[in-house]
């Protein structure tokens, strides 16, 4: 039996700590060992037991939690994940948290808030065990854990046998990541130059904190980044990041390619779901695709990017080494749906010279 992940649960709100304990507790694979209502109390605790991962509110009395995620990655690193309000100004700090070396977000219970829907539990859990994996600079790696699927494409598009796609002249490329992706995202489409392929990208995030990532990185990248909204427009020089808490899935109108947003259960324990994305992507687009699979734990995205490669595409891989965790990768890699595995800087040119190579003589 693997130890369990040891949390420490840093919040001023009492109500938050009372709340995210019963709920990491009622998981037997989390053991948390303490909360504490800021920063400087938090370090107390530390000093008496190093807890594999800690939960982080961002604002608090004394030192805000900005400040004490700078302190703990420069002198004693150790994963982080950011308890955030789902306010525009939570978004943004949290994305100020994420370049600070925090590897996960979860969205801070309501005041008065007790009881939480099944789905918010898997989430909260996963991003703590996701967190425990996350590669920083420890002397050891944590245990492997094995995630059963909640729930398959099935639950949101049917699968097809039919990969009668109509040829346009137009690549669209679709990207998958969790964990680590933030930041592996930001990198990707970067390299980008202004007439690239339209992208696709389904990042698993909250609710409320897709719309300000898209809008950070629309104002880095050449290309024109956004959160998808329902019919959007797949177009050269464009990416669109699928919002938290929707299933975003690629469809087409003739030759024009255009974006469908879809409530229904968690698939692969999210909910945007990359195997949904993939899956509407090899219907819709089948060879005009071009997918892309990044850091991540667990395996969303390893089957829809077989369906992807069986229906024409290709696909590629982020490495192990430019990995944060290498979950999802490396489950498509065994289900044989990655076409090349290459290091994340790496997967710009590689998309855009398969895009070249597809492309219409």
């Amino acid at each position: 039996m693997a130890e369990p992940v040891k949390v420490l649960i840093v919040d001023d709100s009492a109500v938050v700590r009372q709340v995210l304990s019963q709920v990491l507790s009622e998981d037997p694979s989390i053991e948390v060992i303490g909360t504490a209502a800021d920063p400087y109390l938090a370090a107390e605790k530390i000093r008496k037991q190093v807890p594999d991962v800690i939960t982080l509110d961002v604002e608090m009395p004394r030192m805000d939690g900005l400040t004490f995620l700078q302190k703990i990655m420069s002198q004693h690193p150790i994963p982080v994940v950011i308890c955030s309000t789902l306010t525009t100004k939570g978004a943004e700090a949290t994305l100020k948290a994420i370049q600070y070396g925090a590897v996960e977000i979860i969205n801070k219970p309501q005041l008065g808030t007790r009881d939480f829907l099944e789905d918010s539990r898997v989430v909260i859990c996963d991003a703590i065990k996701a967190a425990a994996q996350a590669k920083l600079k420890k002397t050891s790696e944590p245990p492997q854990r094995v995630i059963t699927p909640k729930h398959t494409a099935d639950a949101v598009l049917s699968r097809t046998k039919s990969n009668n796609v109509l040829k346009t002249t137009e690549q669209v490329v679709v990207v998958g990541a969790s964990t680590g992706g933030t930041e592996a995202l930001r990198q990707f489409l970067q390299a980008l130059p202004l007439d690239a392929p339209g992208v696709v990208v389904v990042q698993h995030m909250p609710e409320h904190f897709t719309a300000a990532f898209a809008k950070r990185l629309d104002g880095i990248c050449g290309v024109t980044v956004k959160e998808a909204a329902d019919g959007d427009t797949v177009i050269p020089g464009r990416a669109l990041i699928a919002p938290g808490n929707r299933h975003l899935l690629l469809k087409r109108s003739g030759a024009r390619y255009y974006v469908e947003l879809k409530d229904g259960p968690l698939v692969c324990r999210h909910r945007p779901s990359v195997d949904v994305l993939f899956r509407s992507a090899s219907r819709y687009a089948g060879q005009n695709a071009i997918g892309v699979i990044m850091t991540g734990m667990g395996d969303d995205g390893a089957r829809g990017m077989l369906e992807l490669k069986e229906a024409g595409a290709v696909n590629f891989a982020q490495d192990e080494e430019t990995c944060v965790v290498f979950g999802m990768p490396k489950e498509a890699i065994k289900r044989n749906a990655v076409d090349k595995v290459l290091p994340l800087e790496k997967l710009a040119g590689a998309v855009l010279r398969a895009s070249q190579a597809r492309a219409p003589q």
